[in-house]
This record gives structure tokens, sequence and C-alpha cells, in this order.
């Protein structure tokens, strides 16, 4: 029998890093990019409605084409950071996305700086119906931007700043070689094989491996502070520039949620701590344990814990989606046979999962470290439900592809709630059932309570580098105070703890995206409460939600599936469901 192919088959996209094809849309960009800014820079305002929607559709077409080309430089980056051609792929492609940027950035700012009466009209232009949620979400940031030249200015730096800083972190993280002994075997891991073995039976293999894999961090301590550092300091100094009266600001005008709808999401997130305390002192009864280490969270609470080996993860993962809408599983299906997803952990490659969704036009492409347990099962349920997104949205637009970021996160919970429900209904064993309701309670600890302290030391991070350079023992010192508002007493954080903070690269790519995580756990949580209240009749509402893409704003997009992100109690009612999941544990333990 033939083994399958894990890796990704980019050729769908471009034949080779040296291709013709790819080489003559690179080249193509440039002077695309000027004849663009040489009809239109100076002239957006005196453009008649059918005049500037051109110029919209224009500028909407350059962003389909200049997207191939860059995902594929970073799906190869992703695949083998330290092949010399992607690196060298990789940096042409930031150089000239850079210039691309300087050279267009015009458009965003002249439109932004339509008077409100032109622009009021231009909305009234029946055509201009698809582009006004982008039009007026990127006017929302009318007040914080800059002039022309100050913005090129800021962007061609960005280069030698924040990006360079980015990709340090990536090559550096991405180069990490553990070694450590297991089973009489002294070998060396890759970070996601070492994580993996926080899922092993043994605690003394579990405080190991997360040892070995922060301390790893720990010895390149230098580097991760400049990094953190630097990151900090330009969002500062972005800030004043642009008049932004907090670090998160930016994001939430972008994800168009209020700052105080986003701090009452965490405040009721943070009233909920004593639930996540509550399972860790019953998961540490359940180990036989005074007390639970944090390298002892996601330990099996079988003898030995289940092992999935891919054909059989792949499959579970399509049933579940098959089962619930068979053009889901189709799609979802489509990922594997048409080698969309890049399979195994190994050196050089990108750590942790994700999805790319490159334009209405060209294929999705899923990467995963994969390892055999019941997290990375859930794992790839959760990207499969990005792809799936990134399929159902490709009927809008390229500049209405994306989906609001409160919302990203959503077809991915949901997916791994099709599996987790599917696995509990098919499974007969009472110690396999009780170790998939403890993944489940896990996974929402991890992904509500553990965001929401994300995201307050991120906040606490940007807010106290104001005041100068963090050493990594306040950088620590910070990390650890708000770890311990979730851990409380019944949890005892190990001492390379210290270094947590480190590795988590959201931190560093995607400013304040934690809680978007805790947001769409909530609303998923609601979701799937309709959908097994109403069956069938709730389908056409959900794939409404997916198939608008960013057409539309947050609160009208979870309101095409019949959710009110308005109302005051659906947050709490996310945490009376996970209540109800713990009462549920207790009674079979």
């Amino acid at each position: 029998m033939t083994t399958p192919d894990l890796t990704w088959n980019t050729t769908l996209l471009y034949p080779a890093p040296d291709s013709p094809e790819l080489e003559a849309d690179l080249s193509s960009f440039e002077p695309l990019a000027a004849t663009f800014r040489e009809r239109y820079f100076e002239k957006v305002a005196t453009r008649n409605d059918s005049e500037l929607l051109t110029a919209i559709r224009d500028y909407e077409a350059m962003q389909t084409l200049m997207a191939k080309p860059f995902c594929y430089a970073h799906l190869l980056f992703a695949s083998d950071s330290g092949n010399a051609d992607y690196r060298f792929l990789s940096q042409r492609c930031s150089e000239l996305g850079n210039r691309l940027s300087q050279e267009l950035l015009f458009f965003d700012l002249e439109l932004m700086e339509l008077e409100d009466d032109r622009f009021e009209r231009f909305c009234a232009f029946p055509e201009s119906a698809d582009y006004l949620h982008f039009l007026r979400g990127i006017r929302k940031f009318r007040p914080h931007t800059l002039k022309e030249n100050e913005e090129r200015l800021l962007t061609r730096k960005d280069l030698t700043g924040v990006s360079a800083f980015s990709k340090l972190f990536d090559e550096l993280s991405a180069s990490f070689v553990y070694r450590m002994e297991l089973d009489g075997d002294e070998r060396d891991f890759t970070g996601e094989e070492l994580l993996a073995l926080l899922h092993h039976t043994s605690a003394d293999v579990r405080l190991r491996a997360f040892s070995t894999f922060l301390e790893r961090h720990g010895e390149h301590g230098i580097v991760f502070n400049a990094v953190f550092n630097n990151m900090a300091l330009d969002h500062a100094q972005e800030m004043e520039l642009r008049n932004y009266a907090s670090p998160m600001q930016p994001t939430n005008i972008g994800n168009e949620l209020p700052d105080a709808a986003v701090e009452h999401l965490m405040a009721v997130t943070e009233a909920n701590f004593g639930l996540a305390q509550e399972y860790f002192r019953l998961k540490a009864q359940m180990l036989g344990m005074q007390k639970l280490r944090n390298c002892d969270i996601y330990a099996p609470v079988a003898a030995a814990e289940k092992s999935y080996n891919f054909e059989e993860a792949r499959t579970m993962v399509v049933d579940s989606y098959m089962s619930y809408d068979p053009e889901f599983g189709r799609i979802v299906d489509a990922f594997f046979s048409e080698r969309r997803v890049d399979v195994m952990p190994r050196t050089g490659k990108t750590g942790g999962a994700f999805a790319m969704g490159i334009s209405p036009v060209d294929p999705p492409f899923l990467l995963l470290n994969y390892t055999g347990t019941l997290r990375d099962l859930a794992t790839i349920a959760h990207e499969a439900g990005h792809g799936l997104h990134f399929v159902i949205s490709q009927q809008q637009s390229s500049l209405n592809y994306h989906a609001p970021l409160p919302l990203a996160e959503t077809a991915s919970v949901f997916g791994e709630m099709l599996l987790t429900r599917r696995m509990l209904d098919n499974e007969p064993d009472p110690l396999v059932r009780k170790s998939l309701l403890c993944a489940k309670i896990e996974d929402i600890i991890a992904t509500t309570f553990r965001q929401t302290v994300l995201t307050r030391f991120e906040l606490r991070l940007h807010t106290e580098r104001a005041q100068g350079l963090l050493s990594n023992d306040q950088i620590a010192e910070i990390w650890l105070q708000e770890n311990a508002e979730l851990y409380g007493d019944a949890v005892e954080m190990i001492p390379a703890y210290h270094w947590g903070w480190s590795y988590i690269s959201h931190f560093i790519h995607s400013r304040f995206y934690c809680y978007s995580y805790t947001f769409a756990e909530l609303l998923v949580l609601a979701l799937f409460k309709k959908f097994s209240d109403e069956g069938d009749a709730f389908k056409p509402g959900y794939r409404n939600l997916l198939a608008s893409g960013g057409a539309i704003s947050p609160t009208d997009t979870a309101a095409l599936a019949g959710i009110d992100i308005s109302d005051g109690e659906l947050w709490q009612k996310g945490y009376d469901v996970l209540a109800g999941l713990i009462e549920e544990l207790k009674k079979i333990c």
C-alpha cells in the first residue's frame, strides 16, 4: 500500500519557486500599481459614482492578483524556514509587498477623506452596495490617519522594524531542536512533539517535556526580550502618532466592537474563573494528585491515552462534518484529497496550526503538526472549519472575503463541537467518554479563560512598556500574575513557566487577537445550543453566516444565524453551558 504524501501540493498555485509563472506575476505588480496610482492619485474625490466604483473594482482586482504569490511564499516559508530558496522568496515578497503598500496606500486615504455628503451620495448609488461595509470600515480610522507622505514613511520603515522582528521571531522559533530522554532513549524532538507529551500518562514526562520546551526559549531570552520590547515600543509610538487612547483601540475599531463591549466580555469571563478552578480540582482528584501543576492540565484520565493515526483522524473529522451537511463534508475532504494540508511536525516547519484563505479564486490551505493526540484530532476539526469558512465565503469578492475578526473563529470552534458530539454519541466505552468530556471542558477553558489571561497580559505588557524597557524578569512577573488569576490555589505553575510568554506567536503577528477566541467560543456555544434545539431549521442561517465573509458587521453577521451579540447575557449563557458539562463529568467520576 502506498503511503500518502502528507505535505502540501503547492503546485496548485505555482509549479515551483523559480517558475516563469511566479516570476511573471511578481514582475507585473509594480507596473500595475504605478498605472493605478497615475490614474487615481489625488483624483478620487473628483470621480463620479460610476468612475469611483470602477476605481474600487480595479483596486480589488489588484488585491486578488497579489494575494496568490505572496501567500504561496508564506506557505513555502512555513513549511521549511531553513530552506534558502524559500527564505529568499519570502523576503523578496516582503520587500515587494512593502513597496506596493507605499504606492497604493493613497487610495484608502483618499476614500477616508471624502467629504461626508459626497460619501453618502456614493452610498446611495445602487451598484456601490457590495462595498459599503468595506468603505465604512476604513473610514472609521479617519481620525487616526496621517498624511500620505507620513504613512508611506511609516510603511517603509516597517520592513526593517516590526516586520523584521516578526520574521526573526518566526525563524528563531522554527529552528529549535529539543533534546530529551524518553523511554530510556535520549533523542531530538520538535516543539510540537514536546508539547504533545503534555498528554502523556507520566507526570514526570509531562514536567520534563514542558520544562525542556520553555527552557529552550529561555536560552534565547535576550532575543525574545528584544522582540517583545520593540514590538510594544513600536505600537506605543504609533499610538502617539495616531492619537489612540489605548493599546487595544485600533484592534477594537477594526473588529467593530466598542472598547466597553470587549471589556464586558473579559469581565464576565474573569467572573467565571471559579469554574476553571473547580474543574482543576476535580481533575487532580481523577489523577490521584493533591494538586495539579500546569503541565498536568491535559494529562489523560485513562491509564493509557488513546492515540489516533492520521488516516483514522481524517476519517473521523470528515464524517463529523458530513453528518452535519454533506456539502460541508465534501469541502473538508477535498483539503485532504487535493493535498492542501501539511500534516506532520518537522524541524524548520512553523509550529502550531493555521488555515490560509488566499482569495475568492484560489484554494485555501491548512497547516497542522499532527502527533496523534485527542487534542490534535480536535485541531484538525478546528482548522478544517477555518478552511470550510474560506471556501463558502468565496462567493464574496476579495474586499469582502475575510470574516471580521470576532467571527473568524466561529466555523473552527463549531467544527470542534461537531466532532466532540459525534464522538460522544458513538463511543460506548465510559472511560473514553470521560476522556472526551474532559478534553471538551479543557478546550473551552483554553479558548475562553486562557485567552482572556493572554489578552490581559498583552495589555499590561504594552501599558508597562510605555514606562521603559522591561527586563525578562519583569515580563515574567506580569505573565505569572495574570496566570495566577486563572489558576488561583488550584494549580501550581512550574518554574520554567517563567518563559511561558515567549513562544506565543499571536503577541507578535496579531496584536490583541486572543480575545477573538473567547468571543467565538461563547458565540459557538450559543449557536450549537440553537442547532440542538432547532435541528435542520438552524442550518440555512448558519450557512448564510459563513457565506457572508466580511461583507457585513459582526452584529449583522451573527444575526443571520439568529444570535444577538448585544444581548448582555449572551456570554454568561456560554459559561452556564460549561458549568453543565462540569456537572455532567462529576456524575461519571
